[in-house]
């Protein structure tokens, strides 16, 4: 009778990439469920790759955030990545504007698409000012949102040492047991395309951590990734008038995600396109 294989020891475990220990269902801060217990049920709405570049994207995302608007249980927004098509001010302040329509708290992320040259994000930075790398925090959770870039680099990119420096400094003051969301523009799911090449680095400084869920964008394609404890990596079709979605599909929305007993879930809404 075949007996089942000697589970990994912690010298082991630790020589594993984080995309491994990902597809293995073996992430350690995901042992953690005392402060799970803990956390609160909330719900949340995150949207991605607007690409806005015209009065008619204005209109079009008016009519998203009317549809948004009927999640009466959302107590934030999350934006990740590429708010403008060309990193003009009018489309980042356009989209502001639009999206605080929702009175929601707003928290927005870069994409590559918000930078006018290879390391000029002066028209983000005006726009949505301190939100590169930052933390919040919501009912038990903590969501750290990351800048994955590399200025206007779509593929084969590197998330910069500012990041990792911000990081390095930020995660030891946080409490490691609590449920975590990690968001960033550019996928870090192993396989998914786009991937940054040292995205593993940066999971790698989450491995102590309670990672419930990273979102990202950049990709834009449904693509769920999800271990045996249930840590999700996932990334959403965009939500643009004037970009389709990389793998084909003719849907544009967000997601209505749900935090409930440690865990976040989340729904597709395609936007009505009436």
């Amino acid at each position: 009778m075949l007996q089942p294989p000697d589970p990994l020891t912690r010298r082991q475990l630790l020589r594993l990439s984080s995309g491994a220990l990902l597809a293995a269902g073996l992430w350690p801060g995901a042992l953690s469920t005392a402060a799970a217990s803990r956390s609160g049920s909330f719900d949340f709405l995150i949207i991605n790759d607007i690409h806005h570049v015209s009065p008619e994207c204005s209109v079009w995302l008016q009519r998203v955030v009317k549809q948004m608007r009927q999640h009466t249980t959302a107590k934030f927004c999350m934006l990740l990545g590429d708010v403008s098509d060309k990193a003009e001010l009018t489309s980042m302040e356009a989209v502001r504007r639009i999206l605080r329509s929702l009175s929601l708290p707003l928290y927005v992320q870069i994409g590559n698409h918000d930078y006018a040259t290879a390391t000029d994000r002066s028209a983000y930075e005006k726009a949505f000012p301190n939100q590169l790398n930052y933390v919040f925090r919501y009912h038990g959770w903590q969501f750290v949102s990351v800048d994955s870039t590399e200025g206007q680099k779509y593929q084969n990119s590197l998330i910069q040492v500012d990041t990792f420096s911000w990081l390095g400094k930020t995660l030891p003051k946080l409490r490691a047991e609590r449920p975590t969301v990690l968001v960033t523009h550019f996928p870090l799911a192993e396989g998914v395309n786009y991937r940054p090449l040292n995205a593993d680095a940066l999971l790698d400084l989450f491995r102590k951590f309670n990672l419930r869920a990273v979102f990202g964008g950049h990709y834009h394609a449904l693509t769920e990734k999800q271990d045996s404890r249930g840590v999700s990596f996932t990334t959403n079709r965009c939500c643009s008038l004037v970009r389709g979605n990389h793998d084909g599909s003719k849907e544009k929305g967000y997601f209505l995600c749900r935090a409930r007993e440690g865990s976040i879930t989340h729904e597709f809404i395609e936007v009505n396109p009436a």
